[in-house]
């Protein structure tokens, strides 16, 4: 029964996408907000990120995008009046800020409750000494720790246990401030960081027993006490490895009954002493030879497991969880799949399914690439096979890497006793080394030894190496018998030419069918269309539409156009969840104009692959092969590849090939765009003006071209999304030193380009189009100047600081591009702004990451304008007019986040290459304090300076003179400044007095006792040079980083960040804003 007191909810959302914390959570609130409306509760929504379908305005009642702490909690809670709060949909960050009202009495003040878990059963899971002491009260084994609250504490322990020990701190998120100590100097250093990351600080210290199998179990209970495991999962890495690092295959393979019943029972035990209502985590280490086992952890949340798990079976959980908070029993839910049985019934599968996460490493050539219990993966493709094999070969060839088998170049060229070396290092590829060794018959004994991998899936994978090497020895002669094994076990057809030497294969169009999801084994039928791809001969998908389309017959109603949507894959630094939004709401629009929407897509973290978004999901990687198999099941009508970011435009020249209609701008018009010489004789067409470039393939000609425009150049590959690979070089020898990297690292297909750098303001427009007129819902402002990717710097609309003759001539620019490369629906251009000329720096005839902030600041839905402009309507019929949009009532500002402690060696300076995961937003009346909330969103604190406080200065010298200002502000607030030796001079000469510190490879003390002492506040470190983990420069920003001091890296957020400092920072009087009802009056 529904509980008759719970009118009105307040949902805390997780902020900002960090690495550990990604689009599930959007997935899961998203899935929970729509279910409580369904119930009719009232939904009151927080959240600060502005990229995702929850915060969109029609999502909750009330939508306020604010920064997520607890006075902002607090001023919401009074002016709202909720009677519940629902804290396990946010991540880590809910349920912190649910424990910190609870502790701080602000619930019990205001007459709110938690529902869906208690305050004592967050305690329980999360403090780890009350989860010990839990554990032992109910017999469940846990492995031998102490929680300590100090390093020395923390190092009498591990003498009397043994090293390794592993650091976990409470209250943290994806493995935060923990790790593997292998002796007492690593303990030390792991420990004190911890200590200071933990909310409580206090960090548990326990036996490392590395090796042992992780197993985790996805449970749901609800208030009358039933529990059903939802779906358990296997990691292919031993204990030791980060779960979302892990390749995790669901169901579990290698356990015996009994292994699997003695968790389960567990498990259920677990979240009924917890008291959880609704889903939790349970994660086991199993020992591999014995039927000893221990408990690592519970997350009393909705997690990436369980994500994970919903995808994996059709089964809803957040769904689900939210119902059982209001009250209702698993009993009185139906299964949204089949409508026919309850969400008390356990569901099967009769599948396979792998995931494998997206790692930056490939986006940061530097970075350290070991993996631990530290979470470095910023997203994850899943897949769906009837073998471990086929679906292992899916999900590698959905990872993006450019690899369509378990084979990794580099280790090709390995002897076998370095491959054998090199099992020892845990990192993001060793997977592929394994199968290497397996490709080089290795035998299994020396392989499991070293890395523990259980025997049954190295088994499996020397499966795919024999069929490999069997492939490789045809020589041209390929039987119908063995091309059609590969395709069973998930081999490509380009795969098998390239392996077999073949250019004719036997089988003409082999096709794959399609099986379904539909959470119990085909026991009962299902009702949702949640297909992925097999060669077994059956075809439920063809069964399924050609019922459908006989109904529809039947009843007489006229056939409907079927769409196409491929979907933007694995987040990854540079296309995130903004392209996800982009996807679901062109889903919406053509369902909601009379389309049946078709969508294709592989992360399994996101709303578009969730079971009820689309009329039909294939969940199967975006590669050409694939499409054409759903193409060829599915017979539509057209696709569209403008909102899924590079991964769908990719496959946009494959569409034209094959001849399906694109909705939407033509492919050539994307190439067009795209191609550098193409794009300037667009630009003389239009006679527009742009920086003077020149396109190069090797280093004389870069040499030249440098000599030719002049230095700084900016340089970069063509074809990149997020800037990859970019930088601005100042001198010669940048430019040798960058043609070196990318020779290396890049097929030399493509050239490089080199464009003069204008120093000036960058400006960004998305536009929407219908081939005749234009819309521009707001002209934004990047607050960095150019040279800094307008991913990473702050971005504030209406812009602030352009004159009326810039604006205008912006607009112009924008239709004459429009008009020239016809573009139907989303075009995105940036625009360099110096001393009043405007110049363009790209043109992109897609979805950008700006689209969802934008639409959300200015009320315009603009993927829905841009999907009905592609189906052909116009915009004077939509009612928001053409041109530019008038300037809405306040000022919205952008600020990103990164996840640079996460991921050591990464340099932190801002650059033209795009490092930040996530964003937050600032809405308010006027622009300081809308930058005030954007600011304290984004994690900046604000400190008043004690008497000893201080800060730091190294700066390059080009921007010396910009600094003075900067730091005079600084010194007249009461702080007392610290530059290296060329910064203090220049400090000093201009009347600001500056104490020299010396550098980090100076005899100390230097100024790495000075950040360790904990009395500097800030950071402003600018480098002419960057990168090189070994420069000096780079190791303080990574110093700063490593001990949570503010590093600023450029000189317009250094302005930003010192004028919001010397102003009132206070968030008491700027009032609190709720998007929901700013433009739809409900």
């Amino acid at each position: 029964m529904i509980d008759k007191t719970i009118k009105k909810v307040l949902v805390i959302g997780s902020g900002p996408i960090i690495i550990g914390q990604a689009a599930e959570f959007d997935y899961a609130g998203t899935q929970a907000c729509r279910s409580l409306k369904e119930e009719g509760i009232e939904v009151v929504l927080v959240n600060s990120n502005p990229a995702t379908i929850m915060t969109d305005g029609d999502i909750a009642d009330k939508v306020y995008i604010e920064p997520l702490n607890v006075p902002t909690l607090t001023k919401i809670i009074e002016k709202e009046k909720p009677d519940s709060i629902l804290p396990t949909l946010g991540g880590q960050t809910g349920l912190n800020l649910a424990m910190e009202l609870d502790e701080k009495g602000v619930l019990k003040a205001n007459g709110v409750r938690l529902i869906g878990i208690k305050a004592s059963s967050i305690k329980k899971a999360e403090d780890r000494q009350e989860f010990k002491d839990t554990m032992e009260k109910i017999g469940e084994p846990c492995i031998e720790s102490l929680v300590v609250h100090d390093v020395e504490a923390a190092v009498e322990f591990s003498d009397k246990i043994g090293y390794p020990v592993i650091v976990r701190p409470a209250y943290t998120l994806g493995g935060t401030g923990g790790g593997i100590a292998d002796d007492e100097e690593e303990l030390r250093e792991i420990c004190s960081n911890g200590l200071r990351l933990s909310r409580v600080n206090e960090v548990l210290i326990e036996k490392c027993i590395a090796g042992w199998k992780e197993i985790e179990y996805e449970v749901m209970r609800d208030g009358k006490g039933n529990c059903i495991t939802v779906c358990n999962m296997e990691n292919l890495d031993p204990v030791g490895v980060h779960t979302g690092d892990s390749i995790v295959v669901a169901p579990s393979q290698t356990l015996m009954d009994k292994e699997y019943q003695m968790l389960r029972s567990a498990a259920l035990n677990i979240i009924t002493e917890l008291g959880i209502e609704g889903g939790c985590n349970v994660q086991f280490a199993l020992h591999p030879d014995s039927f000893r086992y221990a408990v690592i952890e519970v997350n009393p949340r909705v997690s990436r497991s369980s994500a994970l798990a919903s995808k994996a079976t059709g089964y809803p959980i957040a769904r689900i969880a939210a119902k059982i908070a209001l009250g209702l029993g698993l009993d009185e839910i139906p299964n949204a799949i089949t409508k026919k049985t309850y969400a008390s019934f356990e569901p099967a599968l009769d599948y396979c399914v792998v995931k494998i996460p997206k790692w930056p490493f490939d986006k940061f050539v530097n970075a350290k690439r070991t993996l631990g219990t530290q979470m470095k993966a910023t997203g994850e493709v899943m897949s769906i096979g009837n073998s471990f094999e086929a679906a292992m070969m899916k999900a590698v060839s959905s990872i993006e890497l450019g690899m369509d088998t378990l084979t990794h170049k580099p280790f090709e060229e390995l002897s076998d006793d370095e491959i054998v070396d090199h099992m020892h290092v845990q990192d993001a590829e060793r997977v592929f080394c394994v199968y290497e060794a397996l490709k080089r018959g290795i035998d299994h004994e020396t392989i499991y030894r070293i890395t523990k991998i259980d025997w049954w899936f190295l088994d499996k994978m020397q499966h795919l190496a024999d069929l490999e090497k069997g492939l490789a020895k045809c020589e041209g002669v390929l039987s119908v018998a063995q091309y059609k094994e590969a395709k069973k076990y998930g081999f490509q057809d380009k795969t098998i030419k390239r392996l077999a030497k073949v250019d004719k294969l036997p089988v003409e169009n082999y096709r794959a069918g399609f099986k379904m999801v539909d959470t119990c084994a085909a026991e009962f039928s299902a009702n949702t269309p949640y297909f992925y791809s097999t060669y077994d001969g059956d075809n439920e998908a063809a069964e399924f539409i050609a019922e459908k389309e006989a109904k529809a017959a039947e009843k007489g109603e006229p056939k409907k156009k079927k769409v196409l949507v491929f979907g933007s894959g694995p987040i990854r630094i540079g296309q995130g969840i903004e392209f996800d939004y982009c996807s679901v709401h062109c889903v919406w629009t053509l369902k909601k104009h009379g389309c049946e929407a078709i969508l294709v897509n592989n992360n399994p973290e996101t709303v578009s692959t969730d079971f009820d978004t689309g009329d039909r999901l294939y969940f199967d990687p975006l590669n050409p092969e694939s499409v054409d198999n759903i193409i060829a099941t599915e017979k539509p009508d057209a696709c569209v590849v403008q909102f899924g970011g590079q991964t769908a435009i990719k496959l946009a020249k494959h569409m034209d090939e094959i001849g399906l209609p694109i909705l939407g701008t033509p492919a050539d018009a994307i190439d067009e765009a795209e191609d550098r010489e193409r794009f300037d004789e667009l630009l003389e067409r239009c006679n527009i003006p742009r920086a003077p470039g020149r396109t190069v393939f090797n280093l004389e000609e870069a040499l030249a071209a440098a000599d030719e425009i002049g230095l700084p150049v900016l340089m970069r590959p063509s074809y990149v999304l997020g800037g990859q690979n970019m930088i601005v070089a100042y001198t010669k020898a940048d430019v040798i030193e960058y043609m070196g990297v990318i020779t290396e690292h890049v097929d030399m297909d493509h050239p490089v380009l080199l464009d003069k750098y204008i120093m000036g303001t960058e400006c960004e427009v998305d536009a929407i189009c219908d081939g005749e007129n234009y819309l521009i819902p707001g002209i934004m402002e990047q607050v960095e100047r150019t040279g800094v990717h307008s991913g990473d710097s702050i971005c504030v609309y209406p812009a602030q600081h352009l004159t009326q003759a810039e604006i205008d001539t912006m607009v112009d620019y924008t239709g004459r591009f429009a008009r020239e490369l016809h573009v139907t629906g989303l075009v995105n251009v940036q625009y360099a702004v110096s001393n009043g000329k405007v110049y363009v720096i790209e043109v992109n005839p897609r979805s950008s990451r700006t689209v969802p902030y934008i639409s959300k600041v200015t009320g315009v839905p603009m993927v829905d304008l841009a999907v009905r402009c592609c189906l052909g309507e116009k915009l004077t019929d939509m009612g928001y007019g053409t041109g530019l949009h008038p300037n809405a009532p306040y000022v919205a500002v952008k600020v990103p986040v990164f996840s640079f402690e996460k991921l050591h060696g990464v340099d932190t300076q801002f650059g033209p290459e795009m490092k930040s995961t996530g964003e937050v937003l600032g809405i308010a009346p006027n622009f300081h304090d809308a930058l005030l909330k954007g600011l304290i969103g984004a994690g900046y604190t604000f400190k008043t300076p004690g008497p000893a406080s201080c800060c730091i200065f190294t700066v390059k010298d080009s921007d010396k003179p910009e600094f003075v200002d900067i730091a005079w502000k600084l010194k007249n607030m009461g702080y007392k400044l610290y530059g290296t030796s060329g910064t203090c001079a220049w400090l000093n000469k201009h009347m600001v007095p500056c104490n020299e510190v010396r550098n980090m490879s100076g005899e100390a003390p230097n100024i790495v006792d000075l950040l360790q002492s904990g009395l500097v506040d800030y950071v402003f470190s600018t480098s002419a040079k960057g990168r090189d983990p070994k420069r000096d420069s780079v190791r303080l920003r990574r110093k700063a980083v490593e001990l949570s001091i503010p590093c600023i890296t450029a000189v317009d957020t250094a302005n930003a960040l010192v004028n919001c400092l010397r102003s009132d920072h206070s968030m008491k009087d700027i009032p609190l804003v709720d998007i929901a009802t700013l433009y739809h009056k409900k």
